[in-house]
Parts: C-alpha cells; structure tokens; sequence
C-alpha cells in the first residue's frame, strides 16, 4: 500500500467525529484462545471494519455485518497471532469488497499493510496506527481519531500484558512501546485489548497507568518479570503462525 492511502495528511480529525453520530461498536468474543474481535462502523456513511477477527467465528462477524448493514472495508490485525487463525482470509470470501490489513513489520501478507503513523479510515471516522512492538515486532494499536478508545491487541491487556518468550518478543521493547504509545494517551481513553481470561471486557488508560501490576514496575522490574513467566507454548501456535502469515489474502471455503 502506498503510505498515502491511509495517512491523515497534516490534520487532526479529533471533533471531527463528534460532530455526528458516535462510532458503532461491537465487542464480540470468541472462547477457545478468548480473543475478542471489534466491529466498527460509521453509522452514517454504513462503513466499517473489524480488527481482530478469528477463523471459526468469522461467519458470526459477517451476519453482524449484514444484519446492521455496514459495508465492511477492512479486516485488520493488531499482529500475528500465535493462538488462533485470523479469519481475515475468510471474511474476504463472505463479504466481497472486504481487504485484509496488518502490520509490514508483521512480515504476513495482507491487501494492505500499514505502518506507525498512517490512519485506516471508514466514514467519517478513522483509526490512527501506533507501533508497540514487544510481544511480536509487528505489533500495533488502533487509536479512534478523538483519542476516545483504543484496541490495545496484545501489547496492554487489562492489568496485564503480552507475553514476549517466543515470535521475537522483547520484554524491554514491550515495556516503552505500552509507556510511550498508549500511557501517553488520554486517561479516560477506553482501552479494548486482544484477549482477557477474566471475563473483563475494558479498561481506560489511567487504570492501566496506576493499577497494572506489571507496567506499573519498573522497566528492569518488568523485564526480570516477564523472563521467569515461564509459560506453556499455545496449543496452536505450529498451525496459527504459519496460516497467520498467508491467511490474510488467501480465500478459505466458506
């Protein structure tokens, strides 16, 4: 993708949104590897995305989508998952028009790929892309253009954060992408992450900044921590990061 196609050139676009309609938002979930996917559209002009879609529940996401009748522009990914399969290359079969997204440093291919600082627009709305590589170097969050949510994947979770023991993680990385990419964000700022196994469904910045038992340590602190986590590898991640690395342009029977 050309660098043009997505960047908010020279502007801010914060009451730009506000000036109508609030952004439709849909938290869906899916409860083998409890990973959530978000539906976000413009109720006005009918686009929308969705960001982190999983394979099994695709099919879920598309009748959402027809159903509220949005025309779905993106299937975007926070990063590479290691615990499911994205069902971007799915939704691309069930609703024509819809290209797959995710980060160039992901190394995956997609339709299209973005990189820090460029914006993927639906309406009247758009999500600016920051990079918080540490768990995957291709790691990112999507940030609503009036700073009112953001879709944390797995670099902040609620009070906790993305493992970094395998798909090149660096806990010291993960630590100044979380402090200077999204603890630099509004307090009341929602934040919706990849996944929670607590049955928690969103936090804001200000909780995550003064309650987050591992970010609120110290880097040195943090880094000890996530190197003696000492977690079982994903039950999936043989079969989910190599389909996660074509599946955003392959089309799978529906």
């Amino acid at each position: 993708m050309a660098p043009a196609a997505l960047r908010v050139a020279g502007r801010r676009l914060s009451q730009h949104s506000r000036a109508g309609a609030p952004v439709l938002l849909r938290q869906m979930f899916e409860p083998t590897s409890c990973t959530y996917t978000y539906l976000l559209g413009d109720r006005e002009s009918r686009e929308a995305i969705l960001i982190d879609p999983v394979l099994e529940t695709a099919p879920r996401d598309a009748q959402l989508v027809k159903e509220l009748g949005l025309r779905l522009l993106y299937a975007v990914n926070t990063h590479c998952h290691a615990d499911h399969i994205t069902g971007s290359g799915l939704l691309r079969s069930l609703l024509p028009g819809c290209q797959s997204v995710i980060s160039r440093l992901s190394g995956a291919q997609a339709d299209l790929h973005i990189e820090d600082g460029q914006s993927i627009h639906f309406g009247r709305f758009a999500l600016e892309t920051r990079a918080s590589p540490g768990h995957t170097p291709g790691c990112v969050t999507f940030v609503l253009n009036d700073h009112s949510m953001a879709f944390t994947g797995d670099a902040l979770l609620i009070r906790g954060c993305g493992r970094t023991d395998f798909q090149q993680g660096c806990a010291k990385t993960l630590y100044h992408s979380v402090h200077e990419k999204i603890f630099t964000l509004p307090g009341d700022c929602l934040i919706y992450p990849a996944h929670d196994y607590h049955g928690l469904t969103v936090s804001t910045v200000e909780e995550e900044r003064t309650l987050n038992p591992r970010l609120t340590l110290s880097c040195e602190e943090f880094v000890k921590v996530m190197d003696n986590l000492n977690l079982p590898k994903p039950q999936q991640i043989d079969i989910a990061v190599p389909a996660n690395m074509r599946c955003g342009i392959q089309t799978l029977p529906s």
